[in-house]
């Protein structure tokens, strides 16, 4: 059989309405990912940039807090190697050899005017001091007249200060 031709042009008609919805969603796909993309991109980049403020908060507040730890921890070494050696010049003081006891008042003198020497230790200085010089009223000895002698009082109001600052000047006022 050998083929026939067809009569004529055909025409075909293609018969276009509105899209269907999944046709329009299909095509917007590309652009809604791309849309999530951005929106993930700028809420990683927030949460990055928030974690790094609150780790450059907490390291410069872990650093005060340290500075703040060693410079009481220091201040308390100092204080107890104050004490040590306050025990060991109470110990000479109450000797009952002069020249031992004469080491170990000088040595309470100096550490009364240590800035560690706090309203306690001073008390126990002038307890010592009285003990030692065998007056038990509280009165102080009447120094002699021609010799220029201080008072014999490690604690007596006229030396407090020597180390330029009083009780009053070393307190430290902790608030909120």
């Amino acid at each position: 059989m050998t083929p026939v031709p067809s009569p004529g042009p055909l025409d075909v008609v293609v018969h276009s309405g509105p899209a269907d919805w999944w046709v329009i969603l299909a095509g917007l796909g590309p652009l809604a990912v791309l849309i999530a993309a951005l929106l993930a991109f700028y809420i990683n980049w927030r949460t990055l940039k928030q974690r790094t403020a609150a780790d450059k908060t907490a390291l410069e507040q872990k650093r005060e807090a340290d500075a703040n730890a060693l410079q009481q921890k220091t201040e308390s070494d100092s204080r107890a190697e104050w004490w040590r050696r306050t025990q060991w010049a109470l110990d000479r003081a109450l000797d009952p050899y002069e020249g031992t006891k004469a080491l170990g008042l000088a040595t309470l003198e100096v550490l009364a005017r240590s800035e560690l020497a706090r309203n306690e230790e001073l008390e126990l200085f002038d307890i010592a001091w009285k003990s030692v010089s065998g007056d038990e009223n509280g009165d102080e000895p009447e120094p002699d007249a021609g010799s220029g002698q201080e008072s014999a009082f490690v604690d007596d109001r006229g030396n407090l200060g020597e180390n330029g600052t009083t009780d009053e000047d070393s307190t430290k006022e902790v608030g909120p």
